[in-house]
C-alpha cells in the first residue's frame, strides 16, 4: 500500500510537469520575426484586394482591383507623416490609409515591446515583414468599395490628428471626456456624399467607425457596411521568446454570438472550416498572446428613426496570396433619393484587459483563454487583483494568494500531514517487519495492513495535498500566461517581469531547496529504487522551473515553504503523542 502511495505521488507530479510541457508548445513551433528595424514608416501601398462578396452585387464590384502594380506593391514604401493619416491619443498612436480609409498601423503606448525597450507595442502594421491590418467601407450595388476603380480615395481636413483636437463630450452620467473625431469624405459625380468618421474617446480602446451616407443623387442608393481584420502567417510578436520553451497560447480568428460566446478558429483552418452565419450582437476578432483585435458590429439609423442593431454576416476566408481574412458584412441598406443613413461599427485593438471586453459584446472577454481550468483560474485571478488593489505590486500578490490558498486547504492538508507523520513514525517498526518477514511478502503485507489499522495511518492521504495543489498550480499558470496585467510586471531586486523565466536561476534553485526540505521530512522509502527516484526529484523539477514564469516558481516556492512550517509542526505533535502513548503503555 505504501509502495502504491508513493508512486501515485510521483506519477501525479509527472503528469503536472507533462500537462505544462504541453500547454508550451501549443499552438507554438516557430521561430520569431526578425525586430522591425524602421517603426516609423509603414507601407502605403494598398492592402485591400481581398473585400466580402456583397448581396445583390455585380461581378465587377465583387473584388476590387488595386491600382498599383505587384512590382509597385512589393516597393513603395513611404514615410507615414506624407502618405497616411496620424492619430495620437493617450492610448494609441495610429495611421490610416485614406485610400479605402483603413488602418494599417496601430502602437500601442501603454505597453513596451520588450521589457528593457523603450519602443511601443504594435499591434497592426503593414510593411515587409507583416501583414496585419483594420479594413472598412461600403460596398455593394453602390458602395464605392466596389466600384470598378478600386477603393474610394477620402479627402480629408489634416494628415495629422491629437488628442489636442479632441472637444470635451458630456456623458449620460453628467461627467465629460474627450472625444476626437477624424473625419474622412468622399463624393461622387452622382452627389452622394460618404463621410467616414472614425470617433476616440480619451482612455478608452475601443473606436466607433461610423459612415453616414447622403444621397444627393436623384437615384436610390444601395450598399452594406463591412468591416474585416487581414493577417499573414507571421509569428506571434506578443508571445514571450525567454528560455528552451516559449510560452504559447492561441494565435488565430475568434467569434462570438449571444448563443455562442467564444469559439476559436485556426488559421490552418479558414479555408476548410469557413465561418458563414448570420447573427445579431455578435463579434469577430484575432487573437493573439495577451492581445486581441475585434470588430462589433453596431447599429443601423435611418433618417428620423432611433438606432438599432442589426444583422450581421460573419465569415472567414483565406484568400489566393495566403491571407487570413475574418469579418462582418451588415445587411443591404436602402438610402431613398433626398434622404441619409448611418451604419457604424466598433472596432478594438489592444490589450486583453476582461472588464473592458466584457462590455463591449458578449463573450469576448472569454479571449482571454484560461483553458479547461478557467473557473478556478477565475478565482485566482480574481484574488490577485483583490490583493493588487491593496499592495499595488502583482508579485506580493502573488504570495498573499499563496497563503490565502494555503489557509484555505489547512484542514484538508493537515489530515494528510498528519497521515504522513505516522508513517514517519512507524518506519523503523515497517523496516523491522520487513527483515522479519522479508522472504514472505504475503505475511509481510498482512502485517503491515495490521500496523496501519492499529496507529490509523492511511498511506494514500498522502496523495491528497498534491492532488488537490495540481489544479491550482496549472490555473494558476494559465492566469501567468493569458493576464496582460502580469506582463512585464516586476517584483523586486532582479525579478522585473513574473510572466518570464528567472533570469539569474535563483527562484527555481530555492524552490529546489525547499522542495527536498520538505521531502526529508516525509516518511522515506524503504525500497532502495523508490527511495532514489525521490532524491532525483527535486533536481527534475529544479530542471523544469528553469524555464518557466518566475510568478509561478514564487508561487510555488511560498507553497512548500507553507508546507514544511505545517509539516514540521504535525510531526513534532505526532512524535510526542507517539512518545506519550509509550510511556503510558509502560
Amino acid at each position: 500500500m505504501q509502495q502504491w502511495a508513493r508512486f501515485a505521488i510521483l506519477g501525479a507530479m509527472f503528469v503536472t510537469a507533462y500537462l505544462l510541457i504541453l500547454a508550451w508548445q501549443k499552438d507554438y513551433g516557430h521561430a520569431a520575426p526578425a525586430p522591425q528595424q524602421q517603426a516609423a514608416v509603414v507601407s502605403a501601398h494598398d492592402v485591400s484586394a481581398d473585400l466580402p462578396n456583397a448581396q445583390n452585387a455585380t461581378a465587377a464590384s465583387d473584388l476590387p482591383q488595386a491600382n498599383v502594380t505587384a512590382s509597385q506593391q512589393a516597393t513603395e514604401t513611404t514615410p507615414v507623416n506624407q502618405q497616411l493619416i496620424s492619430v495620437q491619443t493617450d492610448l494609441y498612436h495610429l495611421w490610416i490609409n485614406p485610400k479605402g480609409g483603413d488602418i494599417v498601423r496601430i502602437e500601442l503606448l501603454s505597453h513596451d515591446k520588450s521589457k528593457n525597450g523603450d519602443q511601443p507595442f504594435v499591434m497592426l502594421e503593414n510593411d515587409a515583414n507583416r501583414t496585419y491590418v483594420a479594413q472598412s467601407g461600403l460596398i455593394g450595388l453602390n458602395g464605392p468599395d466596389s466600384s470598378r476603380n478600386g477603393r474610394p480615395m477620402y479627402d480629408v481636413e489634416k494628415t495629422a490628428y491629437t488628442m489636442e483636437d479632441a472637444k470635451k463630450v458630456a456623458a449620460t452620467d453628467g461627467a465629460t471626456s474627450q472625444v476626437l473625431t477624424v473625419p474622412l469624405v468622399f463624393k461622387t459625380p452622382e452627389g452622394v456624399e460618404v463621410i467616414k468618421t472614425f470617433t476616440f474617446t480619451q482612455g478608452e480602446y475601443p473606436i466607433t467607425v461610423k459612415h453616414q451616407v447622403i444621397n444627393r443623387s436623384q437615384q436610390n442608393w444601395q450598399g452594406q457596411m463591412f468591416g474585416q481584420l487581414k493577417r499573414d502567417n507571421s509569428d506571434d510578436p506578443g508571445k514571450s521568446d525567454q528560455g528552451i520553451f516559449t510560452l504559447g497560447t492561441f494565435l488565430g480568428g475568434a467569434w462570438g454570438t449571444p448563443d455562442a460566446h467564444y469559439n476559436k478558429l485556426k488559421f490552418s483552418n479558414f479555408s476548410d472550416e469557413k465561418l458563414n452565419l448570420d447573427a445579431k450582437n455578435a463579434w469577430v476578432a484575432m487573437v493573439q498572446h495577451y492581445f486581441v483585435s475585434a470588430w462589433i458590429p453596431g447599429n443601423l439609423k435611418l433618417t428620423q428613426a432611433d438606432g438599432q442593431p442589426y444583422t450581421a454576416k460573419l465569415e472567414s476566408r483565406q484568400s489566393a496570396d495566403k491571407m487570413n481574412i475574418i469579418g462582418f458584412t451588415s445587411p443591404t441598406i436602402n438610402v431613398p433619393a433626398g434622404t441619409s443613413m448611418e451604419v457604424d461599427a466598433k472596432f478594438y485593438s489592444g490589450p486583453k484587459i476582461q472588464s473592458e471586453l466584457k462590455d463591449l459584446a458578449v463573450g469576448l472577454n472569454q479571449t482571454v483563454d484560461y483553458g479547461w481550468l478557467w473557473p478556478i483560474a477565475k478565482l485566482l485571478f480574481l484574488g490577485l487583483q483583490f490583493f493588487h488593489n491593496i499592495v499595488g505590486n502583482w508579485g506580493w500578490s502573488i504570495i498573499l494568494l499563496t497563503i490565502l490558498v494555503k489557509l484555505i486547504l489547512w484542514p484538508l492538508s493537515s489530515k494528510s500531514y498528519r497521515s504522513m507523520a505516522k508513517m514517519r513514525v512507524i518506519a523503523p517498526e515497517m523496516q523491522r517487519m520487513k527483515e522479519e518477514f522479508g522472504d514472505d511478502r504475503m505475511r509481510f503485507s498482512q502485517e503491515m495492513m495490521a500496523l496501519y489499522k492499529r496507529e490509523q495511518v492511511n498511506p494514500l492521504s498522502g496523495c491528497l495535498p498534491l492532488l488537490l495543489q495540481m489544479p491550482i498550480f496549472l490555473a494558476l499558470y494559465w492566469v501567468l500566461m493569458e493576464s496582460v496585467e502580469l506582463r512585464h510586471a516586476p517584483w523586486l531586486l532582479w525579478i522585473q517581469d513574473l510572466s518570464a523565466m528567472d533570469p539569474w536561476f535563483i527562484l527555481p534553485l530555492l524552490m529546489g531547496v525547499t522542495m527536498y526540505v520538505q521531502q526529508m521530512l516525509n516518511p522515506q522509502p524503504t525500497d532502495p529504487m523508490q527511495a532514489k527516484v525521490f532524491r532525483l526529484m527535486p533536481i527534475i523539477f529544479t530542471v523544469f522551473m528553469l524555464f518557466f514564469p518566475a510568478g509561478l516558481v514564487l508561487y510555488w516556492i511560498v507553497n512548500n515553504a507553507i508546507t514544511i512550517l505545517q509539516q514540521s509542526f504535525i510531526n513534532k505533535s505526532v512524535e510526542k503523542d507517539r512518545l506519550n502513548k509509550v510511556e503510558s503503555a509502560s
